[in-house]
């Protein structure tokens, strides 16, 4: 048996030992530089104000010209191009873009309209247009599929930044800025594999990510069990130390004892990261359409969009995006400025910093009104609520204090997180991916609180044991070459 062990090690090790010390390469890069993606902070920061002048057309309007039968899933008054736009979100199509002057539906924009776009979002630089994509290197992302095929524009700016741009509605969707290209060869493109993305080889790329993930998990497993076989604690071997083995395979040996155990994590947490086999989706988690307590029916705002904006310029904000939702039935609009401050409207009441408790209690209520709901307020961060660095995976999305933790008793034990200052549920999830929180985001990335606000001792920690996995990596690579060199030689031999 023990034969056998050995071979599956020495065999799987040919093959993915590379592929580990790949990943130990780009992971590290990863740290500080993540995939291009636009921003929220960036999107509302290239936004210009909005004016009241020639703006706006009724909301009712608005959907009228929208040619849907049932009403939206959100409405905001936002720029696009230069001019100001209503975008209407329905579930499970395109966002509909409708111009706040004219009324007309926005269809599909020309290249001369991207280059709009694009100088509303850097009125200073020289740009050129690069033409229509469907699919690049630097948009790999199934949250761009309903905005391709995209314009992509080349701004002349400090940053060199690529800019991508819907040709539905003409909204910039994501920029790449040279440094980010530039280390995104050693970093995320190839950490996820993504030369399998874009081309005949994309079917295959979830599966191939997976199956890589769990052959190297099983082969580190295996080369923790042998080391540990070979070693001896209290005895020797003949050459007078506790491992059998000499130069490179000495190195292998004592570097897997040390940090083996952090290598199967890794390796382990990144087939986690892939979802395989939908194993944290099994169990939906609440349907919470129910929170809003009713439709976006343009009825239940009782003032106009213009007057709406006059309410919150009044306060003292300069809005550069207004959002109409409804929460507990109530109508409620938020305003942010470009430098992501909000003040919500409830009503017709003054403009506010955030909604009343009592609200927001009547709107979960209503999520699971035959459960138990169980509501906290949470003031610090904590092991299911933090934030990361902007540019890692997910950490682009806000994550504000102070915000509403809800607890049901439902068959998913679902968990909701709502921002007081607009309403809006940050993150529903279930006990499936709380699981998915430990066993990636805490055994992949260290996501804990202790070592996520003491960043220098994260990134030594890191940065310490990515080393080593790349020492366990490259020596089995030495080792695997030097085998097939010698098999070879026996054969010629032979």
């Amino acid at each position: 048996m023990k034969r056998y062990l050995y071979l599956w090690h020495r065999w799987l090790g040919m093959v993915l030992c590379l592929f580990m010390a790949m990943w130990f390469i780009s992971g590290v890069v990863m740290m500080y530089v993540g995939y291009p993606k636009l921003t929220p902070r960036e999107h509302l920061a290239h936004l210009p104000p909005l004016s009241v002048d020639e703006c706006c057309i009724s909301l009712a309007r608005a959907q009228t010209s929208a040619d849907y039968r049932q009403p939206p899933d959100s409405m905001r008054l936002t720029s696009l191009r230069g001019q100001p736009h209503y975008v209407l979100g329905y579930r499970g199509a395109r966002d509909v873009a409708i111009n706040a002057r004219t009324g007309e539906r926005v269809s599909s924009i020309s290249a001369a309209q991207a280059l709009q776009a694009a100088r509303q979002f850097a009125p200073d630089a020289v740009m050129q247009a690069s033409g229509l994509i469907d699919e690049d290197v630097w948009t790999h992302s199934r949250a761009l599929d309903a905005d391709r095929p995209l314009y992509r524009v080349q701004l002349q700016d400090a940053d060199q930044r690529l800019l991508y741009i819907s040709s539905h509605s003409g909204a910039v969707v994501r920029d790449a800025t040279a440094n980010e290209r530039r280390w995104n060869w050693a970093g995320a493109w190839i950490h996820w594999l993504y030369p399998l993305r874009g081309n005949w080889l994309q079917p295959a790329w979830h599966n191939t990510v997976v199956y890589l993930s769990l052959a190297a998990t099983v082969m580190a497993l295996l080369g923790m069990v042998l080391g540990v076989l070979r070693w001896r604690g209290k005895r020797r071997y003949r050459n007078g130390s506790h491992s059998p083995y000499k130069g490179i395979a000495r190195w292998h040996h004592l570097v897997g004892l040390v940090a083996g155990g952090l290598l199967v994590c890794w390796i382990f947490s990144g087939l986690m990261s892939m979802n395989p086999w939908s194993m944290f989706t099994r169990t939906p988690a609440l349907d919470t359409s129910a929170y809003s307590g009713g439709t976006l029916a343009p009825e239940i705002f009782a003032q106009t969009p213009t007057q709406t904006l006059q309410r919150f310029q009044a306060s003292g904000m300069t809005p550069v995006e207004l959002s109409w939702r409804r929460v507990a039935g109530e109508p409620v609009v938020v305003a942010r400025d470009a430098a992501g401050s909000s003040r919500v409207l409830l009503g017709n009441g003054p403009v506010a910093q955030r909604l009343p408790e009592p609200l927001l209690a009547r709107a979960v209520e209503r999520v699971w009104p035959q459960g138990r709901v169980q509501q906290e307020w949470l003031r610090h961060y904590d092991f299911y609520y933090y934030a990361r660095s902007e540019h890692s995976m997910l950490g682009h999305l806000a994550k504000p204090l102070p915000v509403l933790r809800v607890r049901f008793d439902d068959p998913a034990q679902t968990w909701l997180h709502i921002d007081p200052r607009s309403g809006v549920i940050l993150s529903h999830t279930g006990s499936a991916g709380r699981l998915s929180r430990v066993l990636f985001s805490l055994l992949h990335s260290w996501d804990w609180l202790p070592l996520l606000q003491n960043r220098p001792l994260w990134d030594g920690l890191m940065i310490a044991f990515s080393i080593a996995g790349l020492l366990i990596s490259l020596t089995g690579t030495v080792m695997a070459w030097r085998r097939l060199r010698r098999n070879k030689g026996w054969r010629v031999r032979r």
